[in-house]
């Protein structure tokens, strides 16, 4: 029999979390998240939290940069980082 891996650390098991929000998560990595929270209580609020925002988010009325302002403000930040390490 191989070795399967249930137990993932709590930073792991954070990082799935997240992924889960962004449904990047596979089911095998949703599956050992839900079993580290059923010991871990940190975790489960951590889980907890990102659920809210994530839900307070798609309720907000938020607006994103449009890609043009995003690329000039880029290019403002490289000629700053540039002007910098002068």
């Amino acid at each position: 029999m191989s070795n399967i891996k249930f137990v993932i650390p709590c930073n792991e098991a954070n990082h799935v979390c997240d992924k889960t929000q962004y449904k990047d998560a596979t089911l095998w990595e949703k599956i050992k998240l839900n079993i580290h929270l059923i010991y871990c209580r940190a975790c489960r609020e951590y889980t907890k939290n990102n659920t809210k925002l994530t839900k307070v988010l798609k309720r907000s009325d938020t607006d994103c940069l449009d890609p043009e302002c995003k690329e000039a403000m880029k290019k403002d930040f490289e000629k700053a980082l540039n002007e910098y390490k002068q």
